[in-house]
């Protein structure tokens, strides 16, 4: 239900939306932006632009670094693939890479329908959220671990084990599982794929498309182009995708009337997150990282920092001494 309530939150703040429109170029003037393009010709003037496109697809890249289209949400085929902003405005983007060297990563989930799962595993799911089912011997390969995005759930227990969480279909924690394979263990008899339709044979290549970037979310060599989520850092959830968006819309505002930037003080996690990710992507084999609050290096980042808290008042207090209660919520203009 969440698209559409979404949609209708945009629409009820004046927001325009243009749906089934993809930029593939820019009109630049000097470092600045002046209009992007759409696929039909028409230009879309001003003043600051933000690029939010992520790091994934097109069909291309899938194929060459991946299993070839899974036929996954984004929809390239029915509306294109993603045009990097930045690479048409002369930026050179990173590329992400898996152990082995490979580029992009997969995408570390797959939907199946919950319906076509067992009454057992469906009431676990309803009741707690969650299902763990003990893999057979013979179906356990963890060298899956390596090749996925999200890095903080590479873990012997998810390569032992089917891990499904309920996101209203039943999200099974591994980039791909083939069909047939599926369907021999206990409660899967049934199963279905929901997302992408191919998920037996593969998943989305991620991380193809990082730019360049400085801790205000601004693209460096761009004077205003801002980007957050996966197109702003190896970034893994949608936390990750809403603190940095936050952020370059605030700033994109704040460069359109010319007052500074802000950058969030490393003493904050979301300011410690965006500079010590950034400044470690940049390092020798620092494509090969991924950050992200939910686990892996971040999240030991966090513990070791005394940044990781869930006391509501402790965290008060801490945005409150840096002077930033309420930031986003100062109308700029």
């Amino acid at each position: 239900m969440i698209e559409s309530a979404v949609r209708r939150k945009i629409l009820d703040m004046n927001i325009k939306i243009l749906f089934s429109s993809r930029v593939v170029d820019v009109k630049m003037e000097d470092k600045k932006i002046k209009a992007v393009v759409l696929q039909n010709e028409t230009q879309i003037e001003g003043d600051s632009f933000i690029e939010t496109t992520g790091s994934t697809g097109p069909m291309g890249n899938c194929l060459k670094y991946g299993n070839g289209c899974s036929m996954c949400v984004l929809r390239c085929p029915s509306f294109g693939g993603r045009v990097s902003i930045t690479k048409k405005c002369g930026i050179e983007d990173m590329i992400g890479q898996r152990k082995n060297g490979t580029y992009g990563a997969f995408s570390g989930s797959i939907k199946l329908n919950k319906e076509s799962l067992s009454k057992e595993i469906r009431e676990k799911l309803n009741n707690k959220g969650v299902a763990v089912i003990s893999l057979p011997k013979e179906q356990i390969n963890k060298g899956k671990l390596d090749i996925k995005v999200c890095q903080q759930y590479a873990l012997d227990a998810f390569a032992k084990n089917i891990v499904l969480l309920d996101t209203g279909h039943a999200k099974l924690m591994a980039p791909f599982y083939p069909l047939e394979k599926l369907r021999k263990i206990k409660g899967f008899e049934n199963a279905k794929f929901e997302d992408p339709y191919s998920a037996g044979l593969g998943n989305s290549i991620r991380y193809l498309s990082i730019a360049p970037r400085d801790n205000n979310m601004k693209v460096i060599g761009v004077d205003n182009l801002f980007v957050a989520g996966e197109k702003s850092g190896f970034y893994v959830g949608h936390t990750e995708a809403i603190v940095t968006g936050y952020l370059a819309g605030n700033n994109s505002v704040r460069n359109i009337i010319g007052i500074p930037l802000l950058q969030l003080p490393v003493n904050l996690t979301t300011g410690d997150m965006i500079s010590y990710s950034n400044e470690m992507m940049h390092k020798e084999d620092g494509n090969k990282l991924r950050f992200t609050f939910a686990g892996s290096i971040y999240f030991e980042r966090m513990k070791e920092k005394g940044l990781y808290s869930i006391d509501k008042q402790v965290l008060y207090e801490r945005v409150k001494k840096v002077g930033l209660l309420n930031i986003y919520d100062e109308k700029l203009i």
